[in-house]
């Protein structure tokens, strides 16, 4: 491993001679980047990020001031093997987040391509965040949670452990997510609720107007029909057609945890 000499690392940074620093990234001052971590090219680490141990940066990753990645997991079982954390490409993580690596033994958290990670949060051991998600300021992902791509998490949502999150889908501030949240809807609540079908996150993704109508009976069929959830599945199944109702199944059917219901569901 080696630093390339096209990068630029301050001299007040500590960058372990067992690192690897990509072409054209710049290691800002009071940055300590330690043995076996990689980071890719085109990467900028502002002052004060903390780059642990057998973790790994794509290229065009952005860090800001007062981060740490890699760090050991928040769990009691955790007893100091070698685990990762591998963090994809043109990720922008904010001012003093903290994400940390598996507890198991060569076991991995892994974040993919182009997401934007806000300020003051943590997500921690094993989880899984997809592409092109937005996990605003404060919130807080629990061990082993699965975030789909393009989903949106807002500001001091708390995630239980083992929970998922589907694809397009949006969790309104404050909410505590203890249940899977299917794709494509919108979501909030003191314990999470569906509310409706999240349109702006799918207009925005390109849906067109016959996509969203779908997945708008999808959600009556689901959530405002009273069937039973096996009955529902299985009108979507034979009326809506296309590939997002048939995401919506797999990951409903895939649930292990149970998804959330309306407070008043009978």
């Amino acid at each position: 491993m080696a630093i390339d000499p096209s990068a630029v690392v301050a001299p007040s940074a500590r960058v372990d001679p067992e690192a690897r620093i990509g072409p054209q990234t710049v290691v800002g001052d009071y940055c300590v980047v330690e043995r076996d971590a990689a980071i890719g090219a085109f990467c900028i680490l502002e002052p004060y990020v903390f780059v642990k141990r057998w973790t790994t940066l794509g290229d065009r990753n952005r860090i800001s001031a007062g981060t740490a990645l890699g760090t050991d997991p928040f769990d009691k079982a955790f007893t100091g093997e070698r685990s990762y954390l591998r963090i994809g490409d043109g990720n922008i993580i904010r001012e003093h987040f903290t994400i940390s690596r598996g507890t198991q033994p060569e076991s991995e958290t892994v974040i993919g391509d182009d997401n934007y990670v806000m300020s003051s949060g943590h997500i921690a051991h094993n989880s899984r965040v997809g592409n092109s998600t937005v996990i605003a300021s404060c919130a807080l992902v629990a061990g082993h949670v699965e975030i789909e791509d393009q989903a949106f998490v807002s500001g001091s949502v708390a995630i239980h452990q083992f929970s998922k999150i589907g694809r397009l889908a949006m969790i309104g501030g404050l909410t505590k997510v203890n249940k899977d949240a299917p794709p494509f809807f919108l979501y909030a609540g003191e314990y999470i609720e569906p509310r409706g079908v999240n349109l702006v996150g799918l207009k925005r993704a390109g849906f067109p107007p016959e996509a969203v109508a779908e997945l708008k009976r999808a959600f009556r069929l689901l959530y405002r029909s009273g069937l039973a959830l096996k009955a529902a599945l299985e009108r979507i199944e034979a009326e809506i057609p296309g590939e997002h109702a048939a995401h919506l199944v797999r990951f409903i059917r895939a649930s292990k945890r149970g998804i959330c219901r309306p407070r008043n569901y009978a």
